[in-house]
């Protein structure tokens, strides 16, 4: 989508250089005629301007037929579809109903997209509800006319959980909506207060309009820019290429703290202007699964390396703003693979982030949901894998099992297997030896 929109600027610009070339072409032409020709026809200013006026809506209709060409929707991005419409848009809420209104209808366009960026997964889109886009020369009335852009998204899927809220609705919101500096309206559909509220911080910081819930609004909203879905480019990431305005995930960690007033900028610096001041370490510490089996002994040795120690993890009940504050005011924070590592984000730039990842050949997976974004966000990554004696597994298991001389197989039978082996029937505990130094390796990356 970004692309195409792109190209499309790209010929307009092209058509504005046309548009540009032929008057000053008509000027020089004129001026030449008036200066060297004798007895040249006095110059006629009214003929001029019916001349500059006969190219100018030329150029305007070659540009409403490329719009008239160009589809309603791009349904050929791997993690959203996207409808990105400028004209006569008609909304009709709980009917779920985007109407391009097109007097001269040269063909029919029905799509129905779900407004989630998680495409090709079955089980978050299934509870997803539909939006019917398609063009029409019928034309509902108007029951309220919008001066700015709409955005309809959905807050289903697999929101909720923390990992899923960032990843699928509020970095790909901020991809599609910051563009428009708050003069942007927000529609949602499988409207769920408790979220809304979760997170209206940051909804604040992208519009300064109340959220309309689609699913309950019975008028007829009209827009001349409507978006259908939300720009997604990869897990807990940004592709600065694909936005308009190349905005990254340093930007976007910058408007996180600045949505939760979170004015910690940068970690501590040992030996520098806090001499003396103990660095900050956050253990995630989740409390079902995955679980640290040794955390008082891993507590210990941190403080027996000077670092001052907060353990914690935030529910989906818990107060996201306190938690946010907790995170802003560490200088290291570590934990298994999980969704609490989401709140990396909160974190000052130049951080430590340590991530431990299970056993079970999860390294891909660990890189792919957090190490990358990590490195994005320009936090200093360090990424500990634990060996089979430090799982609980050696407790199920015979060390010659399958488990553990090919735990790639289990990948092979897919997510499911994958989860209920390794993610769900794990607990970790660290061999301290190991991993005192790792966070040896964090200080001397907070020296630097």
């Amino acid at each position: 989508m970004i692309r195409r929109s792109i190209m499309g600027h790209k010929k307009k610009l092209v058509m504005s250089f046309r548009y540009t070339l032929l008057v000053g072409c008509l000027l020089a032409t004129m001026t030449a005629i008036t200066l060297f020709v004798p007895n040249s026809v006095p110059f006629n200013a009214l003929s001029f301007r019916v001349m500059i006026h006969s190219a100018e809506m030329e150029i305007i209709s070659e540009l409403e037929n490329q719009e008239l060409m160009k589809p309603l929707c791009n349904v050929s991005e791997p993690r959203s579809e996207i409808c990105d419409m400028n004209g006569d848009i008609r909304i009709h809420g709980n009917s779920s109903s985007v109407l391009f209104i097109r007097k001269a209808l040269k063909r029919r366009e029905l799509y129905r997209i779900r407004p989630y960026a998680r495409k090709g997964d079955e089980a978050a889109m299934s509870s997803v509800k539909q939006v019917t886009v398609r063009s029409s020369e019928a034309a509902p009335q108007c029951d309220i006319n919008h001066s700015v852009p709409g955005i309809i998204f959905s807050v289903n899927g697999y929101t909720g959980n923390l990992f899923h809220d960032f990843t699928d609705v509020l970095i790909p919101l901020f991809v599609t909506a910051r563009e428009f500096d708050k003069e942007v309206q927000f529609l949602v559909t499988d409207f769920n207060p408790w979220w809304i509220r979760k997170f209206q911080l940051v909804i604040n910081q992208l519009s300064k309009y109340n959220v309309i819930d689609m699913d309950k609004d019975k008028t007829v909203h009209c827009f001349k820019h409507v978006i259908v879905g939300l720009n997604c480019h990869k897990e807990l990431s940004i592709d600065p290429s694909k936005v308009p305005k190349g905005y990254s995930m340093v930007d976007f960690t910058r408007f996180i703290r600045n949505s939760y007033t979170l004015n910690r900028e940068t970690p501590i610096r040992i030996g520098g202007d806090e001499q003396g001041k103990k660095p900050k370490l956050l253990i995630i510490a989740r409390k079902r699964t995955r679980i640290f089996m040794n955390l008082n002994e891993i507590v210990q040795m941190a403080e027996e390396l000077n670092y001052n120690v907060v353990i914690g993890e935030a529910s989906a009940t818990s107060n996201l703003t306190q938690f946010a504050e907790i995170v802003n005011s560490c200088d290291v924070l570590m934990g298994v693979h999980g969704a609490g590592l989401t709140n990396l984000l909160f974190l000052p730039t130049n951080a430590v982030f340590i991530q431990i990842v299970p056993w079970g050949g999860l390294q891909w997976l660990a890189m792919y949901d957090f190490g990358n974004p990590a490195k994005d966000t320009k936090l200093k990554y360090l990424q500990y894998e634990i060996n089979p004696e430090e799982s609980s597994l050696i407790d199920e298991y015979p060390r010659d099992h399958l488990i553990f001389k090919n735990p790639i197989s289990f990948h092979k039978q897919g997510w499911n297997s994958i989860q209920d082996t390794f993610m769900n029937k794990q607990n970790i505990k660290l061999d301290l030896r190991r991993f005192r130094a790792v966070l040896l390796e964090a200080l001397k990356q907070l020296h630097q």
